[in-house]
């Protein structure tokens, strides 16, 4: 679609290297300027751009014409507008010179690979002439200059990095666990302050899909502790059950304490992950994809080490019965008095140990997922859209419960051993062999329907609330 702006907005002038630039800023602004009142206003501009064949979105749009409006008085004139462009240029250029590796004036495909390896990302040779198919105007499988230029000329990204940053692969998606490697945020957000306006944007969606999907939650830890060949329950007998033990707010039981864990735990796994990348980071300067997946498994590994005790509590507040327990704090107290401190760290090592083929195949499916999308789909443009980038998030997602879900199950237990009535204390290893033993290896997926039942509405939910909280906090 950016070949329209080669064709139809920048005739001649666009490739035309003994025309003054400005001809080329003048022209677009001329096609823009819908009313010719010398001005653009933030719907001409998102109407022009249409009319072009350019829709970027309203959060782009809205960021360019926030950065070009220099004297905020809610238009551009041709001076702003031609300062923006000025400027955007400068910084398109040092993007096109950072992966133009062999400085012969043009892109390559081999050259996209090595850049694109360097941020982390591993694509093939083929996928990434599919990215240069969208830019490259002249059919050669090269893109030039001219080509980078015209095609990102309305694109608000100011470096590679944010070129590609459509493909990073967001944990903003909660759908109950935190075991997930940390996002990454660029240098331009830290500075600005986006990173925390982002964690906070998505502490809330994660708290708001928490609380929206409790019932469900409380009704897989009753099912993976309650759950055996003797007592059959299921969902339906479940929910009857918990309702008629402690009513509606019953199903509640224990998400409290799940909220209240967000904001230490996004916290410390953020902190933890900036320090170990510093440790890991090569010679060069580089951060590899293996140094990255190594950083946020030991990330997640410190936070939940921190928070670990609270994830007994939460166990043990859902497991209880009504009036066993007053609240969070009344529930750290009897545990303390009667099972001492150690009973806060049961089932930690089955935890610990889950963290690695959660977030490993969480990573390695979102990337198959992703080249696949790339090598079939990607037609017209590198850009995936929202509905593909939630789809390859939730299936990743899945996958990586469905891989550590028999190590969840036996921490669950052997969180809520003590609390159980007739229950033996077995370590991880005596947990498995009696539940393999007694219940057969179907046995370890206990609960596992109404875990993924509340897979999609914990998306749905977490993405509109976060898409939401971005808007209320200027987040572009």
């Amino acid at each position: 679609m950016f070949q329209l702006l080669r064709g139809f907005v920048l005739p001649a002038a666009a490739c035309d290297g003994n025309r003054d630039g400005d001809s080329r800023y003048a022209n677009l602004f001329r096609k823009l300027d819908l009313n010719e009142d010398g001005r653009v206003d933030i719907a001409e501009l998102q109407t022009g751009l249409r009319a072009m064949g350019i829709p970027l979105g309203k959060e782009a749009e809205e960021k360019i014409f926030k950065a070009g409006d220099t004297n905020q008085d809610g238009q551009l004139d041709f001076e702003e507008f031609m300062q923006y462009l000025k400027e955007h240029e400068k910084k398109m250029k040092l993007a096109f010179k950072s992966l133009d590796k062999n400085n012969d004036g043009k892109i390559e495909a081999s050259e996209v690979v090595q850049s694109l390896k360097i941020l982390g990302i591993n694509i093939s040779e083929k996928q990434a002439e599919k990215i240069l198919q969208s830019i490259d105007a002249d059919g050669t499988m090269t893109v030039d200059w001219n080509e980078w230029r015209d095609h990102f000329m309305f694109n608000p990204a100011t470096d590679i990095e944010e070129i590609i940053r459509y493909w990073k692969h967001s944990t903003v998606l909660d759908i109950g666990d935190s075991l997930t490697v940390p996002d990454e945020f660029t240098e331009e957000e830290k500075k600005t302050g986006q990173w925390w306006k982002q964690l906070l944007a998505g502490g809330v969606a994660g708290a708001v899909s928490r609380t929206g999907t409790a019932p469900l939650d409380r009704l897989k830890v009753m099912m993976q502790v309650h759950g055996s060949k003797s007592n059959k329950m299921n969902i339906a007998s479940g929910f009857k059950q918990m309702l008629k033990e402690g009513g509606v707010r019953s199903l509640w039981r224990g998400n409290g304490v799940n909220v209240v864990k967000i904001a230490p735990e996004t916290a410390i796994k953020f902190w933890a992950y900036e320090q170990y990348k510093k440790i890991l980071t090569r010679e060069d300067g580089k951060l590899g994809t293996v140094e990255r997946f190594v950083s946020g498994s030991l990330a997640g590994a410190t936070a939940q080490t921190s928070i670990y005790p609270m994830e007994v509590l939460k166990t043990r507040l859902a497991v209880g019965k009504t009036g066993q327990y007053s609240g969070m704090f009344d529930c750290a107290k009897k545990i303390l008095k009667r099972e001492g401190p150690k009973a806060f760290y049961k089932g930690y090592i089955p935890n610990i140990l889950g963290i690695i083929p959660y977030a490993g195949i969480d990573l390695a499916v979102y990337e198959l997922l992703k080249s696949t999308w790339l090598e079939h789909y990607a037609s017209s443009s590198a850009n995936p859209g929202v509905f593909v980038l939630l789809g390859c998030g939730t299936v990743s997602s899945t996958c990586g419960q469905l891989a550590s879900y028999p190590l969840a199950l036996i921490r669950t237990r052997m969180q809520a051993q003590a609390s159980v009535e007739g229950a033996p204390q077995l370590n991880m290893v005596g947990l498995f062999q009696r539940i393999v033993a007694t219940e057969g290896l179907r046995g370890l997926y206990r609960g596992i329907a109404p875990n993924f039942m509340k897979v999609l509405p914990a998306v749905s939910i977490s993405y509109v609330v976060y898409e939401k909280m971005k808007q209320n906090l200027g987040i572009a």
